[in-house]
């Protein structure tokens, strides 16, 4: 896989399933902060206050390098690890997945819960609608404006995306590429007559 490309979902989704009377409630949606991932725990804690079990994982990061698992009460590694074992096997990122638990009575042991969790994840990964993203490098570029078109020749052939632009007696252009054209990008800008460069961090 290229490593400037990674995959992650496009929207949220939700799906359910009943093992021997317990009720399982999955969730997925894309995220890029644990603000996000807190928000959206906050969001289903209040709206299933009286659920038993609300059991996480999410991954982050175009190589997924942050992630967690949280149990919530259920045995150690019955619940958020099989829930991040999904969303690995999917190779997805930048996801959260939270299954709701309400007990139905049954105990359904190590096995079982790992079994329900996991088919939980499974089914929700399933209903989602999985897109590629790049990860992107952006970059400002400062030139005189007689000097314009050298920059704008290499931007025609090299097709960044031209987030903003502002023309005067010296044009200011940022512009954003997939990490894996942005050496290449930046060393014919910077053979332009009078461009300067500057990558933002």
């Amino acid at each position: 896989m290229e490593t400037d490309l990674y995959k992650t979902i496009a929207e949220a989704a939700d799906t359910s399933i009943r093992e021997r009377s317990s009720k399982f409630y999955a969730f997925a949606w894309p995220v890029s902060s644990e603000d996000e991932v807190k928000g959206h725990l906050d969001e289903l804690r209040k709206k299933y206050y009286d659920a038993t079990h609300h059991c996480y994982a999410w991954r982050m990061g175009p190589t997924g390098e942050a992630n967690r698992a949280n149990d919530d009460g259920e045995p150690s590694g019955t619940a958020g690890k099989p829930i991040l074992g999904q969303i690995l096997s999917a190779g997805l990122t930048d996801i959260l997945i939270v299954v709701v638990r309400y007990f139905g009575g049954t105990k359904l042991g190590v096995p079982g819960l790992i079994a329900a969790y996991k088919e939980s994840a499974r089914e929700v990964i399933e209903a989602c609608r999985i897109v590629e993203k790049t990860v992107d490098v952006s970059f400002d570029v400062k030139v005189a404006y007689e000097a314009i078109n050298g920059v704008m020749k290499v931007i025609k052939e090299m097709e960044p995306n031209i987030v903003s632009q502002k023309f005067d007696n010296v044009c200011e252009i940022t512009l954003s590429i997939r990490a894996s054209k942005a050496d290449e990008l930046m060393a014919r800008l910077g053979k332009c007559n009078g461009a300067q460069i500057e990558k933002n961090v």
